[in-house]
């Protein structure tokens, strides 16, 4: 269908141009028209497809270099070697698969069944129909508590009100209306249309459906979802980026042991083997696999937190934001108005819980007769109803939530909405609408008829002759007036709903009229802030995390709830953010906290300025109008509870509680999986590479290889395993206490004690090799150069545990170190002392043998050990 201004058009118009009537399609039309523009239904933005799982987890250059080594090891027929690289691989391959696909069949768990059913007219009848089957020219009946399954413009209505919040981002109600409004009017302003997915809060109407499934706006944005691509985590990027430098650099060395046995007359064979064993064993292979498991540990401790991770890097990669940008509604605040101060009788109270407050202190409700009076008014100028569980308890059942929070506050301080309309029955309702902005109800009270009013403050108060102050009924001038309009426009400055309220005695024979009435106060009303939320944005920012708000609310609302919890820096609206350039906002994006009436294009637009600076963004949200930026930013966080099934899909992470708290958790463990894969990267390297510099150095004096291809596959399989592994179980040591961090290379902060470390390793391993080859077979040689690589690997692992000395930290804090410590010293003696020895060319050693291989295995663990006491004391 070709777009139209549908809320710029008349109804006669829109009748017309969609060929149907207020009696509706006839079933005929309806399965034609259904044929033409297809079911109403949004089209996934993602499905689960095994498959393409498993393969993602390909994706990563180490990995290449594995399968090419795998490839190598068949063509030469070492199959023992290509057997023990390619399962690395697939272990890698298979825990990514295992962790994501969980993580989506936990969000089809998710998914509700939004709109399963409508009610139409069709040939003159209203009937039930699937949500599905609705086309465009179908007439709708919507009460009260539905869902909108479809873009409709309105035709009749009656005290209609419907929450955006989920396209908008507006947390306050929007009041509709049935006529034409200006061509241009924004999106969010056409109040004579009715959006998919938004849901109707008070009244009921007629619409006609003019767009379904992806032509609607929520099904739009789902749309734009497919051209946007996810980027790469940190932890790839640095990865893939090491994995190439280190390879060039592996292969390089490689090939000049190649090239030095050539030329020292080595045997040809014998050197492109040993080559090829050390390329293998130097490329830290285990590295992916020991990253995969890190995260999948992370994953479910996440999970255990009310955290869902669906890529298995997003663990990570939380832990290396620097700004999370959020939205309001329903993300930092309750999506619940609440009373937060009270104007009444020339005094401002506070309302706390279940307490109210004057000028600090707490009062007798029973002695605040004008507050009580006030009180008393907000419940029955209201229709909210609530269901009573026991005494001064209770839930509300029907009602805007405005109307909810007057009834509930009341509930709160004492006053019970259910006595006072038994007391005083309703007689008549004359409806709020948006050109009186106003509302009342009469009521039967002990002697005579009542009407109590509320409304906006600038209405109550023009529509007022007398107030109510010191229990004394007065008249009201001009000059008054102007005093109350003030003092309502200074709430409405603290980003407050404001409502005014007032009543009068109505004689039985007059004529109801909402004018002279006696005006009593005001209630301020705020979405409030999560309780746990100001907390955690501390924490945030403890942790060197900015946060920002982006927010389809107002300004005024939105600097309020950002005062209360922390969130500082200027504020732009979105008309300001238009008129800004590119430029111009990188150079002022730093300074802004607050961005309030922002677009879902120009949420996305800040999120690529961000991106520009350098930075790493994550992203909270719950509503369709947050989808564009969820996928575009580094981490997209979406809500379990509200929000929409479109936003979940396309997020990194999903809160289950909902709670904004539950992101610091995450931050924790994601820098706790940084942490733990740097301390295996340091143990690998500082390792792996010895064998290469040894191998070079008996070339060079031509001596005797001091460990055999199939030996050096073997040191690799078990040390660059399970101490590795066990790394990965380290608890986070105060990674909350330091700045997000920007390093380019994953060696950052650690090339020093690689290289500290490599030395020691090779003195101690040259050591071993001239002393036994001075006095001992090469068999015998071999073996023990052998067991004092594995010796000084199992026991370094302690080192690389922490900057803290294991006197501090513990020698057990960490039982799978421990454990893999005694499986290494099991494998060594199975192999040694089993028939599996003769394979590996190894021969059982001597005590005094032992002894030496003991000794050389030391100086990792003393040394550096040794060292951190120091620095300590």
């Amino acid at each position: 269908m070709q777009q139209q201004n549908w809320h710029a058009l008349k109804k006669e118009e829109i009748l017309r141009q969609l060929k149907t009537s207020s009696k509706g399609l006839s079933e005929r039309e309806a399965a034609l028209r259904l044929e033409k523009y297809g079911k109403n239904i949004i089209k996934e933005t993602y499905k689960i497809n095994p498959v393409k799982i498993f393969f993602k987890q390909f994706k990563s250059f180490l990995i290449y270099i594995l399968i090419l080594a795998t490839l190598v090891s068949l063509i030469i027929k070492h199959y023992v070697d290509a057997s023990v690289i390619f399962a690395i691989v697939l272990l890698n391959s298979t825990l990514g698969f295992i962790q994501e696909y969980k993580a989506e069949k936990s969000i089809l768990k998710l998914k509700k069944l939004m709109r399963p059913e409508a009610r139409v007219f069709r040939e003159g009848k209203l009937k039930k129909i699937k949500a599905e089957e609705v086309v465009p020219g179908d007439i709708l009946v919507l009460k009260e508590g539905d869902k909108l399954i479809a873009d409709s413009r309105i035709l009749e209505a009656e005290n209609l009100e419907v929450n955006e919040a989920i396209l908008t981002g507006e947390s306050m109600p929007i009041t509709k209306i049935t006529e034409p409004l200006k061509e241009k009017t924004i999106l969010a302003e056409r109040k004579n249309m009715l959006f998919s997915g938004t849901s109707v809060v008070k009244g009921n109407c007629k619409a006609i459906v003019v767009a379904t499934g992806m032509s609607t706006e929520f099904g739009k944005i789902a749309g734009m979802l497919q051209i946007i691509q996810l980027p790469e985590t940190p932890m790839q990027k640095k990865l893939d980026k090491f994995a190439k430098q280190i390879s060039l650099v592996i292969i390089f060395l490689a090939v000049l042991i190649f090239v030095l046995g050539l030329l020292e007359k080595q045997n040809a064979i014998e050197m492109f083997l040993t080559s090829v064993a050390l390329a293998v064993s130097a490329i830290p292979e285990g590295l992916p696999a020991i990253i995969t498991i890190s995260l999948a540990f992370a994953t479910n401790n996440m999970a255990r937190k009310n955290v869902i991770i669906r890529r298995l890097p997003a663990a990570e990669t939380l832990g290396s934001v620097t700004i999370i940008c959020s939205d309001k509604t329903g993300t930092i605040t309750e999506e619940k108005m609440t009373v937060r101060e009270i104007f009444v009788g020339n005094k401002f109270y506070k309302k706390q819980d279940n307490s109210i407050t004057y000028k600090n202190k707490k009062i007798n409700l029973e002695k605040e007769k004008e507050l009580l009076q006030l009180l008393k008014i907000s419940v029955l100028a209201s229709n909210a109803r609530f269901e009573e569980k026991e005494k001064g308890k209770g839930y509300v059942i029907y009602g805007d939530p405005t109307e909810s929070a007057l009834v509930l506050s009341a509930l709160d301080l004492g006053v019970n909405r259910k006595l006072l309309t038994e007391r005083e029955p309703r007689i008549k309702e004359i409806s709020f609408t948006s050109e009186r902005m106003m509302m009342s109800i009469l009521r039967k009270g002990e002697r005579r008829q009542i009407l109590y009013s509320k409304g906006a403050s600038d209405v109550i108060i023009n529509k007022s002759s007398q107030e109510l102050r010191e229990g004394t009924i007065i008249n009201i001038k001009n000059k008054r007036k102007k005093q109350l309009k003030k003092i309502a426009e200074s709430l409405e400055n603290k980003g407050y709903r404001v409502l005014a309220f007032a009543f009068k005695f109505v004689k039985v024979p007059e004529e109801i009229k909402e004018e002279n009435l006696i005006f009593l106060g005001f209630i301020a009303l705020l979405d409030p802030p999560r309780k746990e939320v100001k907390e955690a944005i501390k924490l945030c920012k403890k942790a060197g995390i900015k946060i920002k708000m982006i927010t389809g609310d107002s300004a005024l609302t939105a600097k309020t709830i950002a005062k209360e919890i922390g969130i500082k820096g200027k504020t732009i609206t979105g008309q300001e953010l238009e008129k800004m350039s590119d430029s111009d906002l990188k150079k002022e994006i730093e300074d802004i906290g607050i961005f309030a009436r922002i677009s879902p294009k120009q949420k996305l637009r800040i999120v690529n300025i961000l991106k520009k600076k350098g930075e790493e963004i994550a992203i909270t949200g719950d509503g369709v109008n947050d989808v564009l930026a969820l996928k575009k930013a580094d981490i997209g966080i979406s809500m379990g509870k509200r929000g929409s099934d479109v936003a979940r899909e396309v997020s990194d992470m999903i809160l289950l509680d909902d709670n904004f708290a539950s992101i610091v958790k995450a931050v924790e463990e994601g820098r706790t999986v940084y942490d733990n894969s740097k301390k295996a990267t340091k143990f690998l390297l500082a390792c792996n590479f010895v064998e290469i510099f040894l191998i070079a150095y008996s070339i060079i004096r031509r001596l005797p290889l001091p460990l055999l291809p199939l030996q050096i596959l073997w040191i690799n399989l078990i040390t660059d395993s399970l101490p590795a592994l066990a790394l990965t179980k380290e608890k986070g040591e105060e990674v909350m206490e330091s700045k997000p961090r920007k390093e380019k290379s994953i060696l950052t902060g650690i090339f020093w004690f690689i290289l500290i470390a490599s030395i020691i390793a090779l003195i101690a391993e040259l050591f071993v090799f001239h002393y036994s080859l001075s006095n001992l077979p090469v068999e015998k040689t071999r073996t023990m150069v052998m067991f004092t690589v594995i010796g000084f690997e199992a026991l370094f692992v302690f080192v690389c545990r922490s900057k803290k000395s294991l006197k501090r930290i513990g020698l057990f804090s960490n039982k799978w170190i421990v454990y893999a410590f005694f499986a290494i010293i099991l494998l060594q003696v199975v192999l040694i002392y089993t028939p599996l020895a003769p394979l590996f060319s190894i021969v059982p050693l001597s005590l005094k043998e032992w002894f030496y291989v003991l000794l050389a295995s030391l100086p990792g663990l003393v040394l550096f050990e040794t060292w951190k006491l120091v620095r300590e004391k």
